[in-house]
């Protein structure tokens, strides 16, 4: 279908597709320490991943981003999609889990991949959300239904991650 032809219109989202990794070991998951020099995220605990570059579909994207930012290849699955909300444009963040399969974690300029046990992710400096979609995967096996969520803050500035059910 051509451009023209997409419906796009000011009440619409104009979405940028990003990918989140949550690779797992046992109950421990490699969490991304932001480098100090970021300009989001900096310091804190986020999964790996990144933008989907044009002519990338999400998996390609998230192979390349996991051996990007912590030299590794994995076995990944798709858990669900979230839509954050972040004004007139969306992001539609592609969340995987999996295990590592190859490669030696190697940090980047990105910052230090790290295994964190998920009973530690109330201790750290984490990004926002990352505890709530945790513990939404923690329990789910290849296979499961997938889930849907949208996130948003309120006018009060609190973060809702709302999960279709």
């Amino acid at each position: 279908m051509p451009l023209s032809n997409q419906g796009i219109a000011n009440d619409r989202y104009a979405v940028i597709p990003r990918t989140s990794i949550l690779l797992r070991r046992g109950d421990s998951y490699l969490l991304l320490k932001g480098a100090p020099t970021k300009r989001l995220w900096a310091n804190q605990y986020n999964g790996l991943g990144g933008h989907v570059e044009r002519g990338e579909d999400v998996i390609s994207a998230a192979r390349r981003e996991l051996l990007e930012e912590a030299g590794l290849t994995a076995d990944l699955w798709l858990c669900g999609t979230v839509i954050v909300d972040a004004g007139e444009t969306g992001i539609c963040l592609f969340i995987f889990t999996g295990e590592v399969t190859g490669g030696q974690l190697t940090a980047s300029e990105e910052g230090l991949a790290e295994w964190i046990d998920f009973e530690r992710i109330g201790e750290l400096d984490v990004v926002e959300d990352l505890p709530i979609l945790l513990k939404r995967i923690r329990g789910m096996k290849r296979g499961d239904p997938l889930f849907f969520a949208r996130s948003f803050y309120t006018d009060a500035g609190k973060l809702i991650v709302k999960f279709e059910e």
